[in-house]
């Protein structure tokens, strides 16, 4: 007879046996939700999750000269995406884009006061939310957690 019952974890296949992929799901979305709603605890509600790490980047590499093609690079995300956001950004007074002297293409994208003030804000959101999520693991258990997902990203690279 066949058990047609379905797993009691929700991390399982029809077998029962646990998959990696339904679990790296629950994690990210696990951390946007909770991102979110400490953004919105910190009166940030309308900062998105793409934006607070955007913001984050800039602020990190205020030294640097970044630019749309810069994000698109090191976000790994298409050229519309990435202009769609970064539109939105400077509509809402996190960014502004700067013209090169040399080349009026290129625009350099800087944080405003505000997206200034905001990445702070995010940053120490982050800082709170990986404590809490660091809470009861052992530093060896967080080695091969990352170890671990080394594997994982360049499995999914080949």
């Amino acid at each position: 007879m066949i058990d047609t019952e379905k797993p009691k974890e929700k991390y399982c296949d029809s077998f029962g046996k646990r998959k990696v992929g339904h679990v790296i799901k629950e994690l990210n979305g696990a951390f946007k939700k909770k991102f979110l709603s400490c953004g919105v605890e910190a009166g940030l509600d309308e900062v998105t999750f793409m934006h607070g790490w955007i913001m984050g980047y800039l602020h990190f590499n205020r030294d640097r000269e970044i630019y749309q093609k810069t994000i698109e690079s090191d976000f790994k995300i298409r050229r519309s995406t990435v202009t769609a956001i970064l539109q939105l950004m400077e509509k809402k007074g996190y960014i502004k884009r700067d013209p090169v002297a040399d080349d009026a293409r290129l625009k350099r994208i800087l944080l405003t006061e505000k997206g200034m003030e905001t990445a702070e804000k995010t940053k120490e959101i982050i800082d709170r939310m990986e404590n809490d999520l660091l809470e009861g693991i052992e530093p060896d258990q967080l080695d091969i957690f990352y170890e671990v997902s080394d594997k994982l990203l360049k499995n999914m690279k080949k």
